[in-house]
């Protein structure tokens, strides 16, 4: 030992001195001069050491005493590009630390005691690429915390105490493409808070005790790509329209309490290379599940409880690379649950109770070109080759255990059951074949009946159908499917009901079986062909409603309401005059009514009969004959027609082009200077007044009376 230390200290006195530093190294550090990088790790330091070279771009200050960073402590070293300080007892760090750091492109303050940001931290980081922020205290997030960090591409903030994220706690994180939260207390996601990541590639989520995805989460971040969901414990439903918006190309939930492949979430992920739902408790995995992923490459559904791949699961999977199906139970993987078997290159089927028989028999086949991942898949049943690997099955093995045989049911003589309404019924169906095949029945309306169906009607063990609260309305023929990968064997049962008798049915029970009864032969295209049909009735009739109103008006509006005048012309030079000729003859109306006498002696007076029209308005014009002149071409200036007979010059009223016609009642007005008959001033006029009191309007109503209208001058 004394002869080692010897050598070893004349070696070291013989290596020549490394030039120091042009600035300097600090006392407890290690100094590279060519990497501008100083090392001061697991050196107790409880602050920033001083003497570092001031052209230091890399500088390590980890696993130390650090407790606190202020405004100048890193002041000195503005080429800095790294800085590492983790696993510290950082618990505080003011406002303005990093201001005098311009270059710095990666921060790392992983492990610390930090429960606080505050702002302005971060203040003039313009060019810091990466953020380690994880396993610290933090509780919450202020709003704006990051704001300064526009170059920031990747944020750790795993296993820290958030409790809190506030709405625009990432706000100014434009160029972030990697987040991870982990190990929080979060209960909870905000999509506005995450909607400022609009540039985020990659979201991990891992250790949340968040029980439910919803709809808005991931909504506004169009350019995820990479979301990773990790042990979350309290989820048991991946939301329909939770992924909603995205465009993933890779999508993990792995270590959740999800029982179900999430068939409707992934519907429109077309987009889609790798998909992981292992480990979680997905017993089937359903025929169509991942119908949609056109471009799924990988698929992972390793230590679940899997026990059923239905045929046709993987349907629409036609770029399929890699399946992993490992630590799982399942006894079988028929190639009938593939698109296509072709473009499979990786197969992990190991840690599964495989059952060697005909159904495996394309992956004995294939075993010498499929990769197996160097985890070879081995037999469980038969006991002869029980824990043999596929690959190393000889070829004589295939035509005594990879055979099988097609399903034959016994029995099969016609059933036919004749029940009354709510009883019970059953048919048998036993079928035998290798491997065993299974039982389905199909219904008369062409309904597949398994032993996983709900309902009144499902299949019991041994293939028996039992049908519950039988209705008129299950009334057929029954087919029962036995198969396997051999093939399959059908069988007919028929089944009638008789409808439970009147006397015995309440009234509300009968209405329920014919609503019941009623509701089958009814679909979507009767239901829009009945409302269809009733519409159109609908609008028929309103529209030859509307062609009688039509016709019927245009048939009012061509009536013509007419009356006729007769009057006479008699010259009176005064009251001698008038009594030698006998007086003043009254004018003969031509039909019943009210008469009026001339307002002034040897003046033109006209007596009328008039039928009023409600579609006649109100008179506002007087008419007056001067004496002496011609009567009708006044008159028909203002709508009326006169003719010449043997009998007095009749006059007839033309409604429509004359003025509107007056109210019933009239009355005469005498004007200063004018005799009347009895002895007032001035001539009589045509004024209206109102059934309604109001003078010079018609209003229109109905009515059809009789009236006298006096003209004169």
């Amino acid at each position: 030992m004394t002869c080692w230390l010897c050598v070893l200290s004349l070696q070291f006195l013989l290596l020549p001195a490394a030039p120091p530093p042009a600035g300097g190294c600090p006392a407890r550090c290690e100094c590279t001069v060519q990497m501008h990088a100083v090392a001061c790790p697991r050196r107790r330091l409880t602050a920033v050491p001083d003497g570092i070279p001031a052209e230091t771009r890399l500088l390590e200050l980890s696993r130390n005493r650090i407790r606190c960073l202020n405004p100048g402590d890193l002041a000195a070293l503005p080429m800095l590009e790294e800085l590492d300080l983790s696993e510290n007892v950082i618990a505080h760090v003011e406002p303005g630390a990093f201001a005098n750091l311009p270059r710095l492109r990666e921060l790392r303050l992983r492990g610390n005691l930090l429960k606080l940001i505050p702002p302005g931290v971060f203040t003039h980081l313009d060019n810091l690429t990466l953020l380690d922020l994880s396993e610290n205290k933090l509780v919450i997030l202020l709003d704006y915390t990051f704001q300064d960090l526009r170059s920031l591409r990747r944020l750790e903030m795993g296993d820290n105490d958030l409790v809190f994220i506030s709405r625009r706690a990432f706000a100014g994180l434009l160029a972030l493409e990697e987040l991870t939260l982990e190990r929080c207390n979060l209960t909870a996601l905000s999509g506005e808070s995450l909607g400022h990541l609009r540039g985020l590639g990659a979201l991990r989520l891992r250790h949340l005790a968040i029980a439910a995805l919803e709809d808005q989460n991931f909504q506004r971040l169009p350019g995820l790509l990479h979301l990773e969901i990790d042990n979350w414990p309290l989820l048991e439903e991946v939301a329909a329209g939770s992924l909603r918006g995205l465009n993933l190309t890779s999508l993990s939930v792995t270590h959740t309490n999800i029982t179900a492949v999430p068939a409707a979430a992934l519907r429109h992920q077309a987009h889609l290379t790798c998909l992981n739902l292992s480990h979680n408790p997905i017993s089937t995995v359903p025929r169509g599940s991942f119908r949609d992923l056109v471009r799924l490459r990988e698929l992972h559904l390793a230590g679940a409880l899997l026990a059923v791949v239905e045929p046709q699961a993987f349907l629409g999977l036609r770029q399929i690379r890699l399946l992993n199906l490992s630590n799982n139970l399942l006894s079988t993987l028929e190639e009938s649950t593939f698109h296509s078997v072709n473009t499979l290159e990786t197969l992990r089927v190991d840690g599964n109770p495989l059952a060697c028989d005909c159904r495996l028999l394309w992956i004995v086949q294939r075993r010498k070109t499929l990769n197996f991942d160097g985890r070879l898949p081995a037999c469980a049943t038969p006991a002869e080759v029980r824990g043999d690997a596929l690959r190393n099955l000889p070829d004589s093995v295939l035509f005594e255990y990879f055979v099988c045989r097609k399903p034959k049911i016994r029995e099969r003589r016609l059933q036919h059951v004749t029940a009354a309404a709510g009883d019970d019924v059953r048919f048998q169906c036993r079928a035998e074949g290798e491997p065993a095949p299974t039982v389905a029945w199909v219904t008369p309306r062409h309904r597949a009946v398994t032993a996983a169906s709900a309902g009144r009607a499902r299949v019991l063990p041994g293939g028996t159908l039992q049908i519950r609260d039988a209705r008129p309305g299950d009334s057929g023929t029954y087919t029962c499917v036995a198969s396997n990968a051999g093939g399959n064997d059908t069988y007919f049962a028929t089944l009638s009901v008789q409808p439970e008798p009147a006397a015995n049915r309440t009234p509300g029970e009968g209405r329920n079986d014919t609503q019941a009864a009623a509701r089958f032969p009814l679909d979507l295209t009767t239901i829009l062909v009945s409302t269809a049909m009733g519409c159109i009735t609908f609008l028929g009739v309103v529209l030859f409603c509307f062609l009688l109103l039509f016709v019927w008006s245009r048939g009012r509006g061509q009536h013509k309401n007419n009356f006729s005048v007769e009057y006479s012309f008699r010259k009176v030079d005064g009251p001698a005059a008038a009594a030698g000729q006998g007086g003043a003859r009254k004018p003969r109306p031509t039909s019943r009514g009210p008469r009026r006498r001339a307002c002034a002696r040897g003046r033109v007076s006209v007596s009328a009969q008039i039928h009023a029209s409600p579609w006649l308005a109100h008179l506002t014009t007087t008419y007056a004959f001067p004496e002496g002149q011609p009567s009708w071409p006044l008159a028909q200036e203002h709508g009326f027609q006169v003719s010449l007979s043997s009998r007095p010059v009749g006059v007839t009223f033309n409604p429509e082009s004359a003025a509107p016609l007056p109210s019933p009642v009239a009355h005469c007005s005498p004007r200063e200077g004018d005799q009347s008959v009895d002895g007032s001033q001035g001539p009589c006029y045509g004024h209206a007044r109102g059934s309604d009191g109001e003078e010079g309007q018609n209003k229109g109503s109905s009515y059809r009376e009789a009236w006298t209208w006096v003209v004169g001058r």
